[in-house]
This record gives structure tokens, C-alpha cells and sequence, in this order.
């Protein structure tokens, strides 16, 4: 039987503050940095992964850290927003939180069957926080070294939220060829789900017809990379992909996973990464995101990526979580 896809694996954006960017989401959010390394396509620029206590995919959310970039602008064709899961009954304690820290809230409001608020981070990119029944999300690991309580700390992701002129042909794919059910919908939102209970296993689509597209740059999502058990199953997705006349890149090794791109139908950079091999490659789980790794191939370059590189000074873990 089919693969379908069980739901997001990372979430990568775009930052422009490197030391910003990297404060906000571990101290503010209270979310571990698992991984520093740098963009392997472009390594004179960091790239943070930011995660559950484990790394587990459906959790992280990584930035491409450009201190020159201008600010983007969302629009058609572009992930908008990314939403993390939160334990029922703390909306409070994350609004009084994010006000705490000099961060605008928006009023919590309804969405389907659930409860969020919304903010920018310090480049403006959207970030929702869901409020859920459940009390447990299967697939994600407390950090408990976070800066903030076990009991309050976000849960990987809810999901993400697209924009599109014409949502048929993206919504094709994500139910027809991913497997996705269509789980709610109104007037100018839909929602797929995955029908695993893991993290990251929903996504909306906001129908924006003749909307501006999007421009690129600091607080905009950079593409949204969905998961895959293992090679095989990425290899078979692959072809699916290009049978279904897709432009689909050639398996690409990241390091910490292996990769494939597409653009879907509506537009949004589209990723397949494995599971495997995970950041305790090069990192024993208790160093992760402790200091900057290469792969292989660019090791001999170490030097003179380093000085290439703003120094940034790394979380200091909080020995009571507050």
C-alpha cells in the first residue's frame, strides 16, 4: 500500500539578526537549539535548528541567519505562518509571557475546534500558538532545560498555513498524493490533517485570490520540508512527484537527513527529508547545538568559514526553568 506522509519534519525561515534570532526562540519560546551549523549551499551564513529536547522531527524549525537581508513580504505562493502546539489551558501563561518580553499578542481567537494567539518574532514572521484537547502530543520530548516549564512548553508544531490564488490543484496533492484528509474548512480556510497522531500533522490553506505574491527575505518561510521513514520511501515519493510532472531535485544529503525539493502547484518550496540519520551524527544528545558543526565536506574549510561567521554567544541553559 502507499506511503502517505505523516506530516512535517522542519519549518526553515529566514533571520537576519544572528544573536537575535537565536535569543528569541531559546530563551523567549524556551524551544533547545539542537544543531549549529551553517547553510550548506551558502556557509558563509549560519543555520540554527531549533527544537523539541531530542530533535525530533515535526519540531524543529531552522533559519537561514542573513545579518544583510532586508525584511520580506508574505504573499500568494508562500508559507504565511507557523503554529506550534501548546497544552490546553496555557494560552494565558504565553500571552503574559510574550508580553513579558516585549512581544505583541493578539487576542486569542478560535480556529476550527481550537484556541491560539498570534505574534511576530523579531523579523516578523508569523507565529501562531494552538491550544489543542489533547494533553500529550505522541513524538516529542520535554526539554528540560528550557527556560521554560515542562508543563508549559510548546509541543512541536500544529502545523502550517499557506496562501494561495487557487487552493484545487495544492489541495490534489496534499489529499490525493499525500493522504492528507480534509478535516475542516470555511469560507477562506481549509485545513488537511495527516491521519498519524504525530507532530506537525496539519496544514491550512487560506484562499487569497489575485493576492499579491510574496517577496522573499528576513521573517519569511523559506520552504516546508514533509517526512519521509527512510530513503526508499523518499526514492518512491520521488517518482511519484515526477510522474505527476513535478520538478523534482535529485536526492540532496544534508547531513542530518537527505532531501528532495519541488515547487507545488500553488507555488510553495516543497521538501521530502528522511528521518534519518538525526542530529546525534556528529553530537552526542546531551552537546547538541554546543558548538559548530560541518559536514565532511567543508571541514577543510573550517577557518575560513569561522571568520567569515558573527560570533554569537550560545543559550546559557536555565538551571530552574522559569
Amino acid at each position: 500500500m502507499r506511503q502517505h506522509i505523516s506530516g512535517i519534519h522542519h519549518v526553515t525561515a529566514i533571520a537576519s539578526d544572528p544573536q537575535r534570532n537565536l535569543d528569541f526562540y531559546t530563551h523567549v519560546l524556551g524551544l533547545r537549539m539542537v544543531k549549529l551549523t551553517v547553510n550548506f549551499d551558502a556557509p558563509d551564513t549560519y543555520h540554527f535548528y531549533f527544537a523539541d529536547g531530542d530533535g525530533n522531527p515535526g519540531t524543529v524549525l531552522t533559519f537561514f541567519a542573513w545579518p544583510s537581508t532586508r525584511r520580506g513580504t508574505p504573499g500568494v505562493g508562500q508559507s504565511s505562518a507557523v503554529a506550534f502546539s501548546i497544552p490546553p489551558g496555557t494560552i494565558d501563561y504565553w500571552s503574559d509571557r510574550l508580553n513579558s518580553h516585549a512581544v505583541t499578542v493578539s487576542r486569542p481567537f478560535q480556529r476550527f475546534d481550537e484556541t491560539g494567539i498570534s505574534f511576530e518574532d523579531p523579523d516578523g514572521l508569523q507565529v501562531e500558538l494552538l491550544a489543542g484537547k489533547e494533553e500529550a502530543t505522541p513524538g516529542v520530548t520535554a526539554w528540560h532545560g528550557s527556560f521554560v516549564p515542562v508543563e508549559m512548553a510548546v509541543r512541536g508544531f500544529h502545523g502550517v498555513t499557506l496562501l494561495e490564488d487557487d487552493i484545487d490543484a495544492t489541495a490534489e496533492l496534499l489529499g490525493n498524493t499525500y493522504g492528507l484528509r480534509l478535516a475542516h474548512e470555511s469560507d477562506d480556510r481549509v485545513r488537511f490533517e495527516s491521519p498519524t497522531e504525530s507532530p506537525g500533522r496539519k496544514i491550512d490553506i487560506i484562499r487569497q485570490p489575485g493576492g499579491p505574491n510574496g517577496r522573499m527575505g528576513a521573517g519569511i518561510i523559506h520552504h516546508v520540508a514533509w517526512r519521509a521513514a527512510d530513503d526508499a520511501v523518499q526514492l518512491a515519493w520521488r517518482a511519484e512527484l515526477l510522474n505527476l510532472g513535478l520538478d523534482v531535485t535529485p536526492v540532496i544529503d544534508r547531513q542530518y537527513f537527505h532531501s528532495i525539493y519541488f515547487r507545488e502547484p500553488g507555488g510553495v518550496l516543497f521538501e521530502i527529508a528522511t528521518d534519518p540519520p538525526g542530529f546525534t551524527l556528529d553530537e552526542d544528545m546531551d552537546c547538541l547545538g554546543t558548538s559548530l558543526k560541518l559536514p565532511p565536506w567543508l571541514e577543510h574549510r573550517r577557518l575560513e568559514i569561522t571568520g567569515s561567521l558573527p560570533e554569537v554567544k550560545l543559550p546559557v541553559l536555565c538551571p530552574e526553568p522559569a
